[in-house]
C-alpha cells in the first residue's frame, strides 16, 4: 500500500469539455513528490517557449502533497502552476486553507486544466467525480460572492478556489483566492489571469475519502513530539500574526520604505500586528491542521465590508501598501487588503505598483492628467486606495499598473524603468537584501522571479539556523562569502516544503528536516533518507531552471534592481550596507554545478535524473 497519495490526477480540457482521470505511478510520485514538483514536471513537459500564457495551450495545474489529509501539521496547502502571463516564464503560487485536504479526499493529487471554455464555467469535484458547470451567473462577481455561491451550489462543506473581476479582465497581477472573507490567496505571478483567459471562474472540491497512512502510530507519535516545539517557538505568529514583525523588521533595516529608498520609519508601530491587536482585531483563524494560527480577523468601519469580519492584512500587505507608500493608516490598509481580496489581485505586486506610481508622480514622469487627477503624494491613504480600485477594475492608470511595473515602466517611458522594482518581471516581496545579503541571491535566482519564500535564506541569517544543512548557528547577515552555497541548499529544501505543501512557518518553529522526512516515510511507507530528500528538491529546482532557460532567461536576468545594488539605505540598522551580488552569484553557480553562465551542466542533469527530460511545446 502506498500511503499519502490518491494516485490519480484529473485532466480537464475546457475547449472540448472532456474530463478524464490519469493514474500516477509510485516511481513518478517519488521522483516529483507532489505540489510544486508535480506542477513543475507537467508544465515543463507540456508547455514551453512558444506557449502563450493566456492562450488555451497553457496548463493550469492545481496540486497537493502527500501529507494532505493526514494529521501532519500545516500540510493542507495547495500549489497552482502555469506559465506566468506577468513574467513569461515559470509561474507558481501556493495557498493555505482547506482546499488541499478536500481535493485529496475527493480522490485526486492534482487537476490539470487545458484549453479555454467558450463561456464561463466552473469545475465541481465531488468524491471522485467531476463536471463542468456554467458560471455565467457568477461572471462579474467578486471572490467573496463567488466563493459563497460555489459552495451553496456544490456542498457547503466544500472548499473553492476562484477568481474575481480582475482575473476575468486578465489583469496580469490577478490572484486565485480561497476561503471567502478569509482572503487566502495564491497571489503571485498572475495565475488569476490564466483562469480568466480560460473562462474558468473556479474549482470546487469536496471529498469524504480517507487518506491512507502506512504507519499511523509512528506519525502520531512524531507529531506529538514536534507540535510543542513549533508552538513554543512561534508565539509572535500566534499572538500578532505575521504583522507582528513590522516593527522588528523596521528596526533591523529589513522593512522596505518609499519604494526601497528609505532607512527608518517610526510610524511602523502604527501599522503593526501589535497595534492591530489593540484596535481592530476581533479573532484568529487557522489553516486546516495548523498549530500556529497566524490568520487575523478584523472589523473596520469603512469600505465595502464595514462592520463585517474580514481578513486582517498580513506583513507583506502592510509593507507593500503601507511602508512602501509611507501610508501609516491601519484601517486604510485593512480596507485596501479587503479590496485586493475581493477583486482578486496580488497585494505584493499591487503595493509595488502603487509605490512605483507615487515615485513616478513625485519625479514628474506621471502628471495629474495621467492619473485621473489623483494627487499621488507619499503617505496618502486616499491615493493608495484609489489606485488599488483602479488596478482591480483595470481602468485608467490602473489598467497600466495592473500589468506589472515592468510593463508599466515601458509604457510610461522617460526613464521610469529605474523605479520599477522587480526581478524577471515579478515585483519584489517585502524583505530588503541590503539587510540580509543572501536574499540578494534568493531574489535573483528564484525561478518565478523575485521571491523570498523560494529560498527563505534570511532564516539562517536571522532566527532560524539550519543544523541539518550545516548551519547550526546564525550567520552574519551582512557577510557575502558562503551565501551562495547556503542559499542553494535552502532553495532545495524549500522545493521540498513546496512539494510536500507544508507551511514554511515550521522553520521558524524550529522543526528539523529529519522530522519532515519521517512524516513522509510514515505516511507513504518509503525509506527516503535526508540525502534523497534534498536531492529531490534539487531536481525540482533544476527542472524549473531548465524551463526558464528554454523561455529565454539568461544569467543576465539573475540580478536585482540597480537601486538595491548601488544605493544603500541612508540610515537605520542596515545603513551603508550593499550586497556583493557578483561574488555570491559566482559561488552559487559553482556550488549548483552550473556553468559560469548559469546553465546546469550535462553531468549535473545526469546526476539528478534530468538528462532525458525535454521541455514541451
Amino acid at each position: 500500500m502506498l500511503g499519502g497519495y490518491a494516485g490519480r490526477l484529473l485532466r480537464v480540457d475546457l475547449t472540448t469539455r472532456t474530463i478524464r482521470q490519469e493514474a500516477l505511478s509510485e516511481e513518478f510520485l517519488r521522483k516529483w513528490m507532489g505540489g510544486s514538483g508535480l506542477g513543475a514536471y507537467i508544465l515543463a513537459t507540456e508547455t514551453g517557449p512558444s506557449t502563450d500564457p493566456l492562450g488555451p495551450e497553457n496548463r493550469l495545474v492545481v496540486s497537493v502533497g502527500p501529507l494532505a489529509g493526514t494529521p501532519a501539521p500545516t500540510s493542507c496547502r495547495h500549489e497552482i502552476t502555469a506559465k506566468s502571463p506577468l513574467t513569461g516564464i515559470f509561474g507558481e503560487s501556493d495557498c493555505g486553507g482547506t482546499f488541499g485536504a478536500e481535493l485529496k479526499a475527493a480522490g485526486f493529487d492534482a487537476v490539470v486544466v487545458s484549453g479555454a471554455a467558450g463561456a464561463p464555467v466552473y469545475l465541481a469535484i465531488v468524491d471522485g467525480r467531476a463536471e463542468l458547470r456554467s458560471a455565467a451567473h457568477l461572471w462579474g462577481k467578486d471572490t467573496y460572492a463567488t466563493d459563497e455561491a460555489l459552495r451553496a451550489e456544490v456542498d457547503q462543506r466544500a472548499c473553492a478556489i476562484c477568481i474575481g473581476t480582475a482575473g476575468e479582465k486578465q489583469v496580469l497581477i490577478a490572484a486565485v483566492l480561497s476561503g471567502g472573507t478569509e482572503g487566502r490567496a495564491a497571489g503571485r505571478t498572475g495565475l488569476g489571469a490564466v483562469m480568466g483567459a480560460k473562462r474558468l471562474k473556479g474549482i470546487v472540491a469536496r471529498g469524504t475519502g480517507r487518506v491512507q497512512v502506512v504507519n499511523p502510530d509512528a506519525l502520531r507519535e512524531s507529531i506529538r513530539t514536534v507540535v510543542p516545539i513549533i508552538r513554543e517557538n512561534t508565539p509572535g505568529f500566534q499572538s500578532f500574526g505575521t504583522a507582528g514583525s513590522v516593527v522588528a523588521f523596521e528596526q533591523s533595516g529589513n522593512l522596505p520604505l518609499q519604494n526601497w529608498r528609505g532607512g527608518t520609519w517610526p510610524a511602523a508601530a502604527n501599522v503593526s500586528g501589535q497595534r492591530m491587536s489593540e484596535t481592530i482585531l476581533k479573532g484568529q483563524y487557522h489553516c486546516k491542521t495548523c498549530v500556529i494560527g497566524c490568520g487575523r480577523e478584523v472589523v473596520i468601519d469603512s469600505g465595502l465590508s464595514a462592520g463585517q469580519k474580514i481578513a486582517g492584512p498580513e506583513y507583506e500587505t502592510i509593507a507593500a501598501l503601507g511602508s512602501m507608500c509611507l501610508v501609516d493608516d491601519l484601517v486604510a490598509l485593512s480596507e485596501a487588503n479587503d479590496l485586493c481580496n475581493r477583486y482578486g489581485i496580488d497585494t505584493i505586486s499591487t503595493g509595488g505598483a502603487v509605490a512605483f506610481a507615487m515615485e513616478c508622480f513625485e519625479r514628474g514622469l506621471l502628471e495629474p492628467a495621467d492619473v485621473g487627477g489623483l494627487d499621488l503624494t507619499w503617505g496618502s491613504a486616499k491615493a493608495m486606495l484609489a489606485l488599488v480600485q483602479l488596478i482591480g477594475e483595470a481602468e485608467g492608470i490602473g489598467k497600466v499598473l495592473g500589468q506589472g511595473t515592468r510593463r508599466a515602466a515601458a509604457a510610461i517611458g522617460k526613464g521610469a524603468e529605474r523605479y520599477a522594482m522587480h526581478v524577471k518581471g515579478l515585483e519584489l516581496p517585502m524583505h530588503d537584501p541590503r539587510a540580509f545579503h543572501s536574499v540578494t541571491l534568493g531574489y535573483a535566482t528564484s525561478n518565478r522571479g523575485a521571491c523570498h519564500l523560494q529560498a527563505l535564506s534570511h532564516g539562517p541569517e536571522g532566527r532560524a539556523p539550519q543544523p541539518d544543512l550545516g548551519y547550526p548557528e546564525v550567520l552574519d547577515r551582512f557577510a557575502d562569502g558562503g551565501k551562495g552555497e547556503m542559499t542553494a541548499k535552502m532553495q532545495n529544501y524549500m522545493c521540498m516544503l513546496d512539494s510536500l505543501k507544508v507551511c514554511k512557518f515550521v522553520i521558524f518553529g524550529k522543526m528539523r528536516i529529519p522530522a519532515l522526512v519521517d512524516w513522509l516515510n510514515y505516511t507513504t511507507g518509503w525509506n527516503v533518507d535526508l540525502a534523497e530528500f534534498l536531492t529531490t528538491g534539487e531536481r525540482i529546482f533544476n527542472l524549473k531552471r531548465l524551463y526558464n532557460l528554454a523561455c529565454g532567461v539568461t544569467s543576465a536576468d539573475d540580478t536585482l534592481p540597480r537601486r538595491l545594488l548601488t544605493e544603500p539605505r541612508p540610515d537605520g540598522a542596515a545603513a551603508g550596507s550593499l550586497p556583493d551580488q557578483a561574488l555570491m552569484l559566482r559561488e552559487y553557480y559553482q556550488f549548483r554545478g552550473w556553468t559560469p553562465s548559469g546553465v546546469p551542466t550535462p553531468e549535473k542533469l545526469a546526476q539528478l535524473g534530468l538528462a532525458d527530460v525535454r521541455i514541451g511545446a
